[in-house]
């Protein structure tokens, strides 16, 4: 992990030495000769380390505690380099926010450790506790950096699905091998100018170049479903899903745990700001959304222009064979603010579908039927019925079983449930 150093120090001669006792493979240091410089690098880079001499025309116990309020949201080490030796200057100074006091002359070889131990402990407040990788604020610092001083570049969001799911059937411990797993493959891939970070418990960081970044995509992707049998039981494997079960007796089918990974990069558009940058690869990753299956997306300008604004689906199709029934569904859901039929519409795409099998399952095809059309992949089924064969009826494509009779209530929370799923 690359670390950034800003030296303030207006003498020429004093802070290319430092800069030279501290650049190395892990640390890029670059030098501000004005308070004016400093701060526009500050607000620019968002260093994790700031050394500022007392060479500066501002009284050192000033300028530190004006940088801490510049920089509270980020948290830089910062070291104050002074000529006096004096206890009430070292004292005014830590309280003014500095992490450390040194008086020149210095000892550079003393000067260099402590740099390197003032950074292990800003980096290790900057990881995730598990998996040892830069958080999210590190992130957007990271892309913060790469935006402002790099023409080309990629980044990949890469996002476990499923995974929540997954830790309720086989517990955490196996999650976490998941995780294992997929890091072993994204970091096998990656080259030592690369960067990774952790944005969230499923979600991760890749800064690259953008020649190479579509090709890493397609590995991870790829190398990840290879694996995935290996994390499922032999029961589930054979039945080709998830079962989760709750304490209603209904039965939810779950698709196995699969990987979205969503690119970006400088070739066809211009960012400045992180956040953005994240939303955008957050938004466009539904798109690259298969069945059980691991997939990537690469924006370019067709999909830039045609998705940045997606529509929430609130359609929800009753095929009820009781016309009391559907009428009470019907009116509820509508209550709830929903878009509801009794039929597919021409060019319908409905985000859910509630099928009653009746007394004889004679509507069980139906399910197979609407599983198979591509249009309906982001669709999910709700299967209601009083023949109680929860496998029969997951088997066949539906993503709930719900036994007869069940209370609305129950209903209704799982369409809210499926509704975020199916527009996500």
């Amino acid at each position: 992990m690359l670390r950034r150093a800003l030296i303030i120090d207006t003498r020429k001669e004093l802070s290319t030495k430092y800069k030279k006792s501290l650049t190395d493979k892990d640390i890029q240091a670059k030098i501000a000769r004005s308070i004016k410089d400093a701060l526009l690098d500050i607000q620019a880079l968002e260093p994790d380390l700031i050394i500022v001499s007392d060479s500066i025309k501002e009284p050192l116990a000033d300028f530190c505690e004006r940088i801490r309020v510049l920089t509270y949201n980020i948290r830089p080490v910062i070291i104050a380099l002074s000529k006096s030796d004096n206890i009430d200057d070292k004292i005014k100074v830590l309280e003014a926010g500095a992490d450390d006091y040194i008086s020149e002359p210095v000892n550079f070889k003393e000067f260099q450790i402590r740099i390197k131990a003032h950074l292990r402990r800003e980096i290790e407040t900057n990881l995730d506790n598990k998996t040892l990788l830069p958080n999210e604020k590190y992130s957007i610092r990271a892309l913060k950096r790469t935006l402002a001083e790099e023409n080309d570049w990629a980044t990949l969001l890469i996002s476990i699905e499923n995974f929540k799911q997954y830790i309720e059937v086989y517990s955490e411990f196996a999650g976490d091998k998941v995780v294992q797993t997929m890091l072993a493959i994204i970091k096998s891939a990656l080259s030592e100018t690369d960067f990774i970070s952790q944005l969230t418990d499923t979600e991760f960081l890749v800064i690259t170049k953008s020649p190479v970044a579509e090709r890493l995509a397609s590995f991870i992707v790829s190398a990840f479903d290879s694996v995935a049998p290996k994390f499922y039981s032999h029961e589930d494997t054979k039945r080709g899903y998830m079962l989760l079960r709750s304490d209603d007796e209904a039965g939810q089918r779950v698709d196995f745990v699969s990987v979205l990974v969503s690119v970006i990069s400088s070739e066809f558009d211009t960012y400045t700001n992180p956040e953005h940058l994240i939303n955008k690869m957050r938004r466009i990753k539904p798109l690259a959304k298969l069945p059980s299956k691991s997939n990537y997306i690469v924006d370019r300008p067709k999909i830039s222009g045609e998705t940045d604004k997606l529509v929430y689906n609130n359609k929800i199709v009753i095929l009820e064979k009781d016309e009391a029934m559907e009428l009470l569904l019907r009116t509820t859901l509508e209550l709830q603010g929903y878009d509801v039929m009794t039929e597919v519409e021409n060019d319908t795409i409905p985000a859910i579908f509630i099928i009653d099998t009746g007394d004889n399952m004679d509507k069980l095809d139906l399910c197979s039927k609407i599983k198979a059309n591509s249009l309906f992949v982001n669709s999910k089924i709700i299967v209601t019925s009083n023949q109680h064969n929860k496998s029969t009826i997951l088997n066949t494509g539906a993503d709930l079983y719900l036994p007869k009779p069940y209370e609305i209530s129950s209903l209704i929370k799982w369409v809210e449930y499926f509704m975020k799923d199916s527009n996500y």
